[in-house]
């Protein structure tokens, strides 16, 4: 089996903010991608994904920019948001109002690096399932109105699940679902809209009105897997929980 790790944004052209905060993030099993100009981390971030997306927003010519229009990325407007400032530009405030979930100020040290880090490990790993698909494959049946129909798994959220069928679904459509998690008493029973389909059956369904036993369930079911590809995400949050703390 793949693991993965989690995946973080340094955009800075600071030498020393970057011997800081790397080996920290890194510590947490955190990869780091460096970015040194304003323009190339924008169009890095319209296209990938990041846990994690630190900017040096006073000392590199438009990482305010950066800090700013991240929220409107669709692949990075809910991604934990670091901001460094340099305490002569821009204020704590500021940056919050633009979006930062987490404020450095310089000269940063390697203790409050990592006491920031850990204390926003556990919002990653939350964000990291949030938008977690696990590939799965098992059957499930669709009732729409008086018909029912068969189709196959190939992976699911919390919030949706990918289907191949022999027939296309009407878009915008709300069928029921029923399916059980492979290796497991889990039985599901709920209302989805189809969000997308294809004319060779594949669709994509978002979960509506989801039981809250049933979300629970899928919550768990999904750390699970998410810890396997993952290893030792629980044993992070609780060691981040400890960093506080001490």
């Amino acid at each position: 089996m793949i693991t993965m790790t989690l995946e973080s944004l340094l955009l800075s052209q600071d030498p020393d903010l970057v011997r800081i905060i790397r080996p920290t993030l890194e510590k947490l099993s955190i990869e780091v991608e460096i970015c040194h100009e304003a323009r190339k981390a924008a169009d890095i971030l319209i296209s990938e994904k990041f846990d994690a997306v630190i900017v040096d927003c006073d000392d590199l010519q438009g990482g305010l920019g950066v800090l700013q229009g991240l929220r409107a990325t669709p692949s990075n407007k809910n991604s934990v948001t670091f901001a460094i400032l340099n305490g002569h530009r821009t204020t704590m405030q500021e940056a919050f109002g633009m979006g930062a979930n987490f404020v450095l100020q310089k000269p940063i040290s390697a203790l409050n690096a990592s006491r920031c880090f850990n204390a926003a490990l556990n919002f990653m790993l939350k964000e990291r399932r949030r938008y977690f698909r696990h590939p799965v494959k098992m059957q499930v049946r669709i009732m729409l109105g008086k018909k029912n129909v068969n189709a196959t798994s190939t992976n699911i959220s919390e919030s949706g699940i990918a289907l191949m069928l022999r027939e296309a679904l009407p878009k915008g459509a709300t069928p029921r679902l029923q399916f059980a998690l492979p290796d497991t008493g889990l039985k599901f029973d709920m209302e989805a809209e189809v969000v997308w389909a294809d004319v060779k059956g594949r669709a994509g369904l978002r979960f509506r009105e989801v039981p809250k036993d049933c979300q629970k369930n899928l919550e768990s079911w999904l750390d699970e897997q998410l810890e396997e590809e993952l290893p030792g995400a629980k044993e992070k949050i609780a060691a981040a929980g400890s960093e506080i703390l001490n």
